[in-house]
């Protein structure tokens, strides 16, 4: 079975001639602007494990960027689609009604930590980028305000509301100008808190912050919503500390300000919890908005939008909606993930393997300088690498090395961070103890042998 097999590379070189050829053809006919650089071309996956064409088998720590939690083609996924698929593919929700839309987001609806009475309501779309975009929309028809405020670091979408919101500018270059009404305030990255403020004295540094914005950006009582991730993803896999969640909850409630919880890829398990707002309402700070996409069908293209009933009730007849938005056989695809998160308990599987992997990465530290930061939630964990822990000069040329260093091994890595210095671990779920064991294995030699050079 491919899912319990470990990395092995057989080729002398990467990519293999059959992979080479397939990357050929990428660049003769895919734009140079997608850029990809793996020599990794799928040709199987299943579980943590990727076959490519010529037989090589790379261990998964990416995950399609947090998509495949519960792993590559689950069977009881692919099951579902295949047995939806036999009966219809689309009806468009606008005009017709089916039962998948229905039962996902009755079950959605049911689990989500959302501030309210616990009637709650779900809107289905198709990306990360569509749910908040719609999240937003649905915040200001609620409040009727124009504006929104988001963090330093963020990352929300490259539609052009969200890529107004995202917070790293590569990603707008020539593609102005940019959505009005977007005001940015300090997201909280303790290990690198500006010179002089000491960590007694952070939680009212940023909050100092935040208030300038209703100073010199714009009034309060024209924000609607405050958009932040619970861990920040492209960010570098930053947790949002809770005391300062619960200021911005009391902060929120006192200016009529709705908050949202972006989770398009720290929901769906990767933080121990079905979403990781979940710890945010364990000390009275849930969110009065979830978006979620990502993981929520194991690859097929979905998101949703989870409220309160009041504030989705709330939004006029036609400013939410779309023609894909909650496709049959993508939540078929979601019904089946949510079964196996409560039959193969990910829950506790996610915290497990993050305990095992933070245990492992602070050892490391305490032997590898270049090691800065080891953080995280569940098994959604980043190392930040520096190249002076007293400076805390960002290494991003060893984490270059060491991503490409890596998949010669048969390990696939991804960076993060604002200097793309941070190592990002998003290991499917359902990864084996064995492949986890290889995986740092793998990681902990390609430091070791960068680090001596």
């Amino acid at each position: 079975m491919l899912n319990t097999e470990l990395p092995r590379i057989i080729t002398p070189a990467l990519p293999g001639p059959k992979a080479a050829a397939v990357i050929a053809k990428r660049k003769e006919y895919v734009p140079n602007s997608v850029s990809c650089a793996y020599p990794v071309v799928m040709e199987k996956a299943q579980g943590a494990i990727i076959q490519d064409p010529d037989g090589n088998l790379f261990l998964d720590w990416v995950g399609g960027v947090g998509v495949l939690n519960v792993g590559h083609a689950h069977p009881q996924v692919v099951a579902a689609i295949k047995q939806q698929s036999e009966k219809y593919l689309h009806g468009m929700f606008n005009i017709v009604t089916h039962s998948g839309y229905v039962n996902l987001a009755e079950q959605l609806a049911a689990i989500a930590p959302v501030k309210g009475n616990g009637k709650n309501k779900v809107f289905f779309a198709n990306s990360g980028a569509e749910v908040n975009e719609n999240a937003i929309k649905i915040a200001k028809t609620y409040t009727g305000r124009p504006n929104i405020i988001v963090f330093s670091g963020a990352f929300h979408g490259r539609t052009l509301l969200t890529m107004t919101m995202t917070s790293k500018k590569a990603y707008t270059k020539g593609v102005g100008p940019l959505a009005n009404g977007v005001f940015r305030a300090d997201f909280p990255y303790l290990y690198r808190l500006p010179k002089g403020i000491s960590s007694a004295d952070a939680l009212d540094y940023y909050l100092a912050r935040l208030r300038k914005v209703f100073e010199e950006c714009s009034p309060a009582d024209q924000i609607a919503a405050m958009v932040l991730e619970p861990v920040q993803g492209e960010g570098g896999f930053i947790p949002a500390p809770l005391p300062w969640i619960k200021a911005i909850r009391k902060i929120c409630d006192e200016n009529g300000i709705l908050l949202i919880a972006d989770e398009v890829q720290c929901g769906f398990g990767r933080t121990g919890k079905m979403f990781a707002s979940e710890y945010w309402k364990s000390v009275a700070a849930a969110p009065d908005i979830i978006t979620t996409a990502k993981s929520i069908a194991d690859g097929l293209p979905l998101g949703g939008v989870i409220a309160n009933q009041k504030i989705m009730d709330q939004v006029p007849i036609g400013v939410i909606g779309g023609t894909f938005g909650g496709n049959a056989v993508a939540c078929a695809a979601g019904l089946a993930v949510l079964k196996i998160f409560k039959d193969e308990q990910l829950l506790a599987r996610s915290q497990k393997i993050g305990e095992r992997c933070i245990r492992e990465f602070k050892k490391w530290q305490t032997k590898y300088p270049i090691i800065g930061d080891v953080r995280g939630l569940g098994s959604m964990i980043g190392i930040e690498f520096v190249t002076d822990r007293t400076t805390k000069q960002p290494a991003t040329e060893f984490v270059k090395q060491l991503i490409q260093l890596c998949v010669k091994k048969g390990l696939i890595l991804e960076n993060a961070g604002v200097y793309s210095n941070v190592i990002r671990f998003l290991a499917p779920l359902v990864i084996t103890d064995e492949q986890l064991t290889v995986g740092l294995s793998i990681l902990e030699e390609s430091i070791q042998e960068l680090s001596s050079r």
